[in-house]
């Protein structure tokens, strides 16, 4: 590593912390030519995914509109942002997981249905209205049925 007070390419690293589930590396440290020090960070690199759109546009996943959709699917509702950040992480790195780089939206919204419908009934019909693009009253009934009856077959 160079340093970039110097140009040194002789540095040590003094201190070398996890941060968590971000999957990132900090290190301190130091440059043994001038004595200064320096953090740097260490992160894997990841290949972007592509969203393949319903109308066959593609473009690149974005993190932060799951984000975004999930969390208005949930307002009000008793679920902290923390476990919304969670469930965003789980669904992401299933994304990830997958064999191919590239995801129908519908495959994505599916699988935040299902974890919607697990973690909040409400926040999964919410979610469900929107995404299933429900013109009518009749559809979003039809939904209600169905979710009743898994419930009732538990």
């Amino acid at each position: 590593m160079r340093c970039p007070y110097c140009s040194s390419e002789k540095t040590r690293v003094i201190d070398s912390r996890d941060l968590g589930e971000l999957e990132i590396t900090r290190r301190r440290r130091e440059c043994r030519k001038c004595k200064k020090r320096f953090t740097t960070y260490e992160r894997v690199e990841t290949i972007d995914l592509v969203v393949i759109k319903k109308d066959g546009r593609r473009e690149k996943f974005d993190r932060n509109k799951l984000l975004v959709g999930i969390q208005k699917a949930c307002e009000k509702r008793p679920i902290s942002q923390e476990r919304i950040e969670k469930l965003v992480e789980e669904i992401e790195r299933e994304l990830r997981n997958m064999d191919s780089l590239e995801v129908e939206s519908r495959v994505i919204g599916e699988l935040v249905m299902r974890k919607l419908k697990k973690l909040d009934k409400v926040a999964y019909i919410r979610f469900a209205s929107v995404y299933r693009e429900f013109a009518d009253i009749e559809s979003f009934e039809k939904e209600l049925r169905a979710l009743r009856k898994k419930l009732r077959r538990r």
